[in-house]
């Protein structure tokens, strides 16, 4: 997993560019987590591109930095090649590889992958998978299987115990359409910033948010739990 520090910050600079051209460029790309249980790597099939606030050059009305910065969405306006993960619905966690220059917000989502390495490890931390492709195919199950919560957000997915391989080359041909799950213009056609590898089998199934009637909050409109 260690490589030189000049690799490292030549990546880190890869992953300065803007979110919606890095995404599909980092489909194929191999992320590992190694823990005290042992290594997991997931090769990155389904991406979600994120931008920043209402007042920035790109904003974003899907995005958690829309309102401006919190005490939660930070890692998102810090260096590339750090985690932004975050708790949802009280039961989940999302996992983000923070984009873009340092102080302007954009990361992506990582929606699915494939298991490459150390199946058995992510097959026991989720138990209830019914087969390899289903493993990591979904955000919360991706970041289930590589063993990541809350306490990553922020760190360098760069430096051990994280490590990201770029692919050697296109994985295949790359599809794009609106992102999962967010309401509002969000989720319209006019923000497709979700790619994935067309016909890979772990790609997860797109849904559209369901639409709530809420009372007035300080979230944005269209503010998603992703």
């Amino acid at each position: 997993m260690n490589q030189s520090i000049g690799a490292t910050e030549a990546l880190r600079e890869f992953l300065s560019a803007d979110a919606r051209e890095l995404a599909p460029q980092l489909l194929g790309a191999v992320l590992t987590h190694e823990s005290r249980d042992g290594a997991v790597s997931v090769r990155l099939t389904e991406v979600e591109a994120y931008l920043g606030p209402e007042d920035s050059l790109h904003p974003d009305p899907g995005s958690h930095t829309y309102r401006g910065p919190t005490p939660r969405n930070a890692p998102m306006f810090g260096p590339a090649g750090h985690l932004y993960v975050y708790f949802t619905y009280g039961m989940h966690h999302c996992t983000n590889i923070v984009c873009g220059p340092a102080g302007v917000a954009s990361a992506l989502l990582l929606r699915a992958g494939e298991i490459v390495d150390g199946l058995e490890l992510a097959q026991r931390r989720r138990p209830t998978s019914k087969s390899p492709a289903d493993l990591a195919s979904g955000p919360a199950r991706l970041a289930k299987a590589l063993g990541l919560t809350t306490a990553d957000s922020g760190r360098d997915a760069l430096a051990p115990p994280f490590a990201l391989e770029l692919p050697s080359g296109p994985g295949g041909p790359v599809s794009s359409g609106p992102r999962v799950g967010v309401a509002g213009a969000g989720g319209s056609a006019d923000y497709a910033w979700r790619f994935w590898l067309a016909g890979d089998p772990t790609v997860s199934k797109y849904k559209a948010a369901k639409q709530r009637i809420r009372k007035p909050a300080a979230e944005p409109p269209g503010f998603h739990e992703r």
